[in-house]
């Protein structure tokens, strides 16, 4: 059954205050001060204390408050001691609420650094998320494992996930059988890249289909012709698919609910004055449980791409998150879940068409589209 929309601080309800003693400062105040200062440009703790006082008389609207502003330290401390898998499963329980089904949808599954969380004794956090191309929405992350890497945590973030009926994009660090299998088990469909990491798939997969030629009746084969111009360039892609897998287990190939195989060449050529009438060709490689349908493929290839430029880059540019040198304990993860909380507002939002950035201002400025972003406004 689908979960029912709930506002987000009842989402936060069953959150646990790390604190071991009744504190001044309630945890869902913390909580709200957090989200509201992140959602309107704050990115430390000193400017979400700063945003957080000017705002006072705003936040006892919806929370008592009664000592004031919990310090820069206190927030600091708070967000480094909070159990930021807890925190992470009322986050998907919020989020669940807003995208109740992913039956028919495309969720891309990729992974991200956060750069500026290292410090000289531990490395720099590693984020595994889920992203939905439809809503645009990040439906939920996990950070990998201190000497491990994405192949550990994408089953547990597909755990955490509803994904009966979605097609699950992974670029080549996913092309896994277990996680192959694992999808096919929970209902879904996946379409997941090969690279070096399957040497033995990838030379399979680019050996037959140079040997395809143009007898289709020999080997069977369908493509989709796309192309765009843009920035400067013409770029056509072609997907080719094939159905024709069962020589791959012949090979040891075994796959769980493979149905098609997928070669996408990009060719692209510079136009105008930068032109040098040379065209750069890449292929890339894919297996699928989908049946072998060249247009759809095709399409679901190109937008997992999405995450890239929707989430990855909107939040290093529109939040700064590399820039930002959070780092103690639990907090780097927990601030990230902060942006993503921010960021799934801000895109959520329909009544202006502003950017993220502006309207991370807009905001700040004006808490009648703040509290109309979270719900508050009566």
């Amino acid at each position: 059954m689908a979960n029912a929309p709930i506002s987000l601080l009842e989402a936060f309800e069953e959150l646990s205050d790390p604190r071991a003693r009744e504190c001044a400062y309630q945890l869902e105040e913390l909580l709200l001060a957090a989200i509201c200062a992140v959602i309107s440009g704050a990115e430390s703790w000193t400017s979400v204390v700063e945003w957080s006082q000017m705002k006072l008389d705003w936040l006892r609207q919806h929370l008592p408050f009664a000592k004031g502003i919990a310090s820069h330290d206190t927030f600091g401390r708070v967000f480094s001691l909070l159990d930021a898998k807890q925190f992470e499963a009322c986050f998907m329980r919020w989020i669940s609420g807003l995208c109740p089904s992913l039956v028919g949808q495309h969720v891309a599954i990729d992974g991200k650094c956060i750069r500026g969380s290292h410090n000289g004794k531990q490395s720099a956090i590693h984020l595994v998320s889920a992203w939905s191309s439809a809503s645009g929405l990040t439906l939920g992350q996990v950070k990998t494992a201190d000497k491990s890497n994405e192949i550990t945590a994408i089953p547990e973030l597909l755990s955490a996930l509803d994904i009966k009926g979605s097609i699950i994009t992974i670029d080549a660090m996913g092309c896994q059988h277990d996680i192959a299998a694992k999808i096919v088990q929970s209902g879904a469909d996946y379409v997941l890249g090969v690279k070096d990491n399957q040497p033995g798939l990838a030379e399979a997969i680019k050996l037959w289909f140079d040997a395809a030629g143009a007898d289709k009746l020999d080997r069977p084969y369908w493509d989709d012709i796309q192309t765009e111009k843009d920035h400067g360039r013409i770029e056509t892609r072609r997907c080719l698919v094939t159905d024709d897998v069962a020589w791959l287990q012949e090979q040891n190939q075994h796959w769980s609910g493979l149905h098609s195989v997928i070669i996408i060449e990009s060719t692209r050529e510079l136009i105008g004055r930068n032109s040098t009438g040379i065209a750069s060709v890449e292929r890339r490689y894919y297996i699928s449980s989908l049946p072998a349908k060249a247009a759809l493929l095709g399409k679901t290839v190109r937008a997992h791409w999405g995450i890239e430029n929707s989430m990855h880059w909107v939040l290093d540019v529109a939040f700064r998150e590399d820039d930002c040198r959070i780092r103690i304990g639990e907090a780097a993860q927990n601030f990230a879940i902060l942006r993503r909380i921010a960021l799934n507002l801000l895109k959520s939002d329909t009544t202006t068409k502003l950017g993220i950035a502006n309207k991370r201002l807009k905001a700040g400025w004006n808490v009648d589209y703040l509290g109309r972003l979270l719900g508050l406004n009566n």
